[in-house]
């Protein structure tokens, strides 16, 4: 029969398991990291679609019909944002400026599309996890 765990026995367990979640907590860590920068890229890398005119025609449409006047047509991390969505939280005219990749190209095509044709848009921040800035929302409004 083994003798009885010595405090030093002790210590060691206590200081093996401590590392070993320690050593969790940072591929976890590390593992969200890369699903983020994962995330990002193909949203940076993202194009818009060629049948987003159709998509927008269905779904102006349909909140039209149910007597709303703008539609959310994209969600996304601020922290794709330039500044991490602070000009939309603090609702700075300037906002399109801080924005990346497609939401970037949404905008552009919005301009060029959607403008002319009297529509306008908006984006806030939708959600606060933590008290950070969370999600953002791009609106069509009419």
């Amino acid at each position: 029969m083994a003798g009885i765990l010595s405090p030093k026995d002790l210590k060691k367990i206590a200081s093996d398991a401590e590392m070993e979640t320690f050593e969790e907590e940072r591929r976890a860590k590390k593992r969200k990291q890369d699903e983020q920068a994962e995330l990002r890229e193909a949203f940076s890398a993202r194009d818009v679609h060629p049948e987003a005119i159709d998509r927008i025609n269905r779904a102006i449409s349909v909140a039209a019909k149910q007597g709303k006047n703008q539609v959310q047509v994209l969600t996304f991390p601020a922290s794709f944002c330039n500044d991490a969505g602070r000009r939309i939280n603090s609702f700075d005219p300037a906002w399109p400026e801080s924005l990346e990749g497609f939401a970037k190209k949404g905008y552009e095509f919005f301009e060029k599309e959607l403008r002319p044709l009297g529509f306008k848009i908006g984006a806030e921040i939708i959600s606060y996890p933590g008290g950070m800035l969370g999600d953002v929302a791009i609106f069509i409004k009419w």
